[in-house]
């Protein structure tokens, strides 16, 4: 007999065994030969415990996903370990034995959050089930947090689109690596994609955990510990019940920590840790727990410059930089800017609810010659303002351009100065390319290099 205080599930197919753990605790040798028995064909790591105390050293020493609990044993009964556990922050599923069932005992149970309540003698089947529910529960307890965090992040991004050499290069790059279980860093400017390489990594990868992303500077530096580590109950002012970290979330996935560079220093002191360890320690916990979470993290400063100025621990950043991929800027691959633009105008579209419109031959030469300063984050944000306002991308480039050049050179500056600089700007944004900035100067490459040499000689 089960009395079920959660929803039945079916029994799944199969399990991971390296992922699930599995603790039993009763006074009955018999009970617990049994069960450690039976389970131990699904799952490798079921281990038992005669005494609640026995039990709670084990839970110190490792987590556990289910605990297998008879209610009445010598000493201190399960239902009071359970209580004490859970005031200390213990997130395991909890099923409940016992041969002497009552409706106030399983009310007591309920309030404690346990999964089920079986009735001695059971077969097997039941156990099983019990379990297999309890690990579906938690699996889906993590996903709807990691949904929950994904669509809050979620700003209409575009996977990593483009055809030009150097996104095909670092598709390839993502391909090789994507596999391996080493940390990786990813560096970029602001909007080029980062947690979009992040989740490509991890998407073709063959971890059956959840895709976490966090971003560390939103992060309030006194909850950053707690954010990632989770806190038990009354660890701190306003802690008032436990709560897992985002290291737990991940596990058995990939845990993409965006802009690293902000955290503190002696958070980055116990990154470390977790990184040579393997283990993680919740505020407030007096245990560490084992996790298996694959790092990619990701900046928008350089992390080497920030050793070198002391704003970051040299060997977290050697922990990091196992592998290392370098995203391009917009302005560096202008060929993909047409279809980015059109795969927006798609997309944004249809959510808006307006109409698209196509990009003639002065639209694409704008975005074209266009800084991008915000790179593709700045390219959505255009487009959008291009269907809500009914404008064209050259109507709103040239005034962006037109604001941003307001300024002007100071008056004092003679013509042939004026030209210098622009012409040193132009040769800037086209990367050095004389024959891409004579067409945009709307000049042959003649003349630009007459130009560049009178210049260096003082000519004009």
């Amino acid at each position: 007999m089960s009395v079920s205080i959660t929803s039945p599930a079916t029994l799944p197919t199969s399990h991971s065994l390296q992922d699930n753990r599995i603790l039993i605790v009763d006074d009955e040798a018999g009970i617990r030969d049994f069960l450690q028995r039976a389970l131990s064909k699904y799952y490798a790591h079921v281990a038992v415990a005669s005494s609640s105390e026995e039990a709670e050293t084990l839970r110190q020493q490792q987590h556990f996903d289910v605990l297998i609990v008879d209610i009445c044993m010598p000493g201190r009964s399960g239902v009071e370990w359970i209580h004490s556990a859970r005031e200390s922050g213990c997130p395991s599923e909890v099923i409940f034995m016992t041969a002497f069932a009552d409706l106030n005992q399983a009310i007591d149970v309920l309030r404690l959050g346990a999964s089920d309540l079986i009735i001695k003698p059971f077969r097997i089947e039941q156990m099983r089930r019990a379990v297999a529910k309890c690990l579906e529960h938690r699996r889906l307890h993590k996903e709807n947090f990691v949904l929950t965090q994904q669509l809050s992040r979620q700003d209409n991004n575009t996977g990593l689109i483009g055809e030009s050499a150097v996104m095909q290069s670092a598709r390839d790059f993502i391909s090789r690596i994507a596999k391996a279980p080493s940390a990786v860093l990813i560096e970029g400017e602001t909007g080029t994609g980062k947690e979009l390489a992040a989740l490509a990594i991890h998407q073709q990868s063959d971890r059956s955990g959840a895709f976490v992303p966090v971003n560390c500077a939103a992060l309030a530096p006194e909850l950053v510990e707690s954010e990632l580590f989770g806190h038990v109950k009354g660890a701190f002012t306003n802690a008032h019940q436990a709560r897992e970290g985002l290291f737990s979330y991940a596990d058995g996935g990939t845990l993409f920590l965006d802009e690293i560079a902000e955290l503190p220093l002696a958070m980055q002191s116990k990154l470390l840790r977790v990184l040579e360890d393997g283990r993680i320690r919740a505020v407030g916990a007096e245990r560490d727990d084992p996790v298996n979470v694959r790092i990619v993290a990701a900046s928008n400063k350089s992390l080497a410059q920030a050793v070198s100025s002391g704003a970051f621990r040299e060997d977290l950043f050697y922990r990091l930089n196992v592998l290392q991929l370098a995203l391009p800027a917009l302005r560096q691959r202008r060929d993909d800017v047409v279809l980015l633009a059109q795969h927006f105008i798609a997309k944004l579209s249809v959510e808006l609810g307006v109409s698209p419109f196509s990009l003639s031959p002065h639209d694409q030469r704008a975005l074209q010659d266009y800084a991008w300063p915000g790179n593709v984050r700045e390219l959505k944000n255009i487009i959008e303002r291009c269907l809500l306002l009914a404008l064209t991308p050259a109507q709103l480039l040239t005034s962006a351009n037109d604001a941003s050049s307001s300024q002007g050179y100071p008056s004092q500056w003679p013509l042939k100065a004026v030209e210098v600089a622009h012409i040193e700007q132009v040769l800037q944004d086209c990367q050095g390319n004389k024959t891409k900035a004579a067409e945009r100067l709307g000049i042959t490459r003649k003349t630009l290099d007459r130009k560049l040499t009178l210049g260096e000689d003082g000519g004009f």
